[in-house]
C-alpha cells in the first residue's frame, strides 16, 4: 500500500485545516485497519518521514515497526541551534557542544547548509495559498520542483545532460506532470503550514525502527544519533549511492533495504 499524502497526487485536497503529520499518521493506521491488516510496518522519507515517526510515537498495536530514510535523529539542542540560524547571524556551528565525533560534525555541517537554503519550505509554510504561479505555469512548477535541494538538482541536471544517474528524463517529467495534472502544487504546500514539528529532531519513538542513510540525503544521520533517537533501533545502514528521494532515484536498492531492514520483524 502506497498512499499519497492529503493534498498530494491522487489524494483528496483537504477543505479544512488540521491535516498535520499526527493526523495523517492516525489516518494511515485507520486505512490499514479498514483494508484488513492486523499487522503492518510503515516507511517514510521526506515529509513521510515525519509521518512515520508520528506513527511510531502513537504506536498502535498493529504497527510492528517503521523504516525511515530521513530520520528524526538530531538532538533537540542541536536542531534548535540551526533552526534559529537560517541566515548565519547566530553562528550555530560555533555554538555546537564539544566532543562531537567526525560523523556528528559532518551531519552538523550538512544541517547548517540545509537550514540556510530552506527558503522554499518557509514560503510554503507561511504563504501556501499565494503560490498561485505553481498552478498557473508548468514551467514555473517545474523549476520550483527541480530546485528542491542542491544535490537533487545536480543529479537532475546530469540526467538532462545525458548522464545515466539513477533517473531518466521521463522519470523527472512524470513527477512534475503528476503535480500539474492533478493540480496539487498549492494543496501539497499546505502541509508545511500544518506541520509544527521539526523536520529532523527526535520525536520520542519507541517502536522498532530501521534507518537507511543515503549519502546525498539532506543530512547523513550518524549511528550515534540514531541510537539515541530510536532506543529500539533494529537496523542501521549507510549506502553508497542515493539521495533525498531515494525511493525514486534508486528503487531496486531501496526495496532491498526495506526487505533487509524488516526481516527480523517477520
Amino acid at each position: 500500500m502506497i498512499p499519497s499524502l492529503p493534498g498530494h497526487g491522487f489524494s483528496g485536497k483537504p477543505t479544512s485545516t488540521g491535516w498535520n503529520p499526527q493526523k495523517i499518521a492516525t489516518a494511515w493506521t485507520e486505512l490499514m485497519t479498514r483494508l484488513g491488516y492486523d499487522r503492518f510496518v510503515a516507511q517514510g522519507g521526506d515529509r513521510g518521514a515525519v509521518v512515520v515517526d508520528q506513527m511510531g510515537v502513537q504506536a498502535p498495536p498493529q504497527l510492528l515497526g517503521i523504516h525511515t530514510n530521513m530520520p528524526g535523529a538530531v538532538p533537540p539542542e542541536i536542531d534548535l541551534l540551526f533552526q534559529g540560524d537560517t541566515t548565519g547571524a547566530n553562528n550555530a556551528m560555533g555554538s555546537l557542544p564539544s566532543g562531537l565525533s567526525d560523523d556528528e560534525m559532518r551531519a552538523a555541517t550538512e544541517l547548517d547548509y540545509v537550514w540556510k537554503h530552506v527558503a522554499y519550505a518557509l514560503m510554503m509554510a507561511t504563504r501556501p495559498q499565494t503560490l498561485t504561479a505553481l498552478a498557473d505555469s508548468p514551467v514555473g512548477l517545474a523549476s520550483f520542483l527541480l530546485d528542491h535541494d542542491a544535490k537533487s538538482l545536480a543529479l537532475i541536471a546530469q540526467v538532462f545532460d545525458g548522464a545515466q544517474a539513477g533517473l531518466t528524463r521521463d522519470d523527472i517529467l512524470d513527477n512534475i506532470s503528476l503535480y500539474w495534472l492533478t493540480n496539487t502544487a498549492v494543496s501539497a504546500s499546505r502541509l508545511y503550514t500544518e506541520n509544527k514539528l521539526s523536520f529532523f529532531a527526535t520525536k520520542g519513538v519507541n517502536v522498532p525502527v530501521a534507518v537507511s542513510v543515503f549519502p546525498d540525503e539532506l543530512y547523513e544521520a550518524p549511528q550515534s544519533w540514531a541510537e539515541q533517537a530510536y532506543p529500539n533501533l533494529i537496523y542501521y545502514n549507510e549506502l553508497d549511492v542515493g539521495g533525498h528521494f531515494a525511493a525514486w532515484e534508486q528503487p531496486k536498492l531501496f526495496s532491498e533495504e526495506l526487505r533487509t531492514a524488516f526481516r527480523s520483524l517477520r
